[in-house]
């Protein structure tokens, strides 16, 4: 059964790429909520979620991907951490990309790329009904 416990490799790296980006922990208020979904009684009884706030950007971040509050603190960490280093580069976040990816798959066509598309469709029926079939009159004796 694996452990629940960061490796104080990747503890030490959260620490410098905090110190990098200027994040300091008192600048950081930490509360444990009860997590939802799936987990059974474990989670119902057991305060494993994890919300930061981080009073200098006023950025939130919510974590309950594992049943581990100690896993669940660091991996908020790291969101926060990617969310604090987007805002100061001005780069949008891969989420962000991603959904704005969707939206666009997801947005109506023009009208003049629906008639377009018709037209593309109508051309293409046309050619395959120019198409005689090969030997078709051997068949029709």
């Amino acid at each position: 059964m694996a452990l629940n416990v960061v490796s104080p490799d990747k503890e030490k790296l959260l620490q410098d790429r905090m110190q990098a980006l200027g994040v300091r922990e008192q600048d950081i208020e930490e509360q444990f909520v009860r997590s939802s979904g799936a987990g059974g009684q474990k989670v119902n009884k057991t305060s494993t979620c994890v919300v930061l706030h981080h009073r200098p950007t006023g950025l939130r971040v919510k974590c309950q991907r594992e049943r581990s509050q100690s896993l669940n603190r660091f991996f908020a960490r790291r969101i926060l951490l990617d969310k604090i280093e987007a805002k100061l580069t001005g780069a949008k976040s891969a989420q962000e990309q991603e959904v704005a990816r969707i939206r666009r798959q997801k947005r109506k066509r023009s009208r003049r790329a629906k008639l377009k598309l018709l037209a593309e469709k109508r051309h293409q029926s046309d050619k395959k009904l120019s198409r005689a079939r090969v030997g078709a009159e051997s068949y029709e004796d």
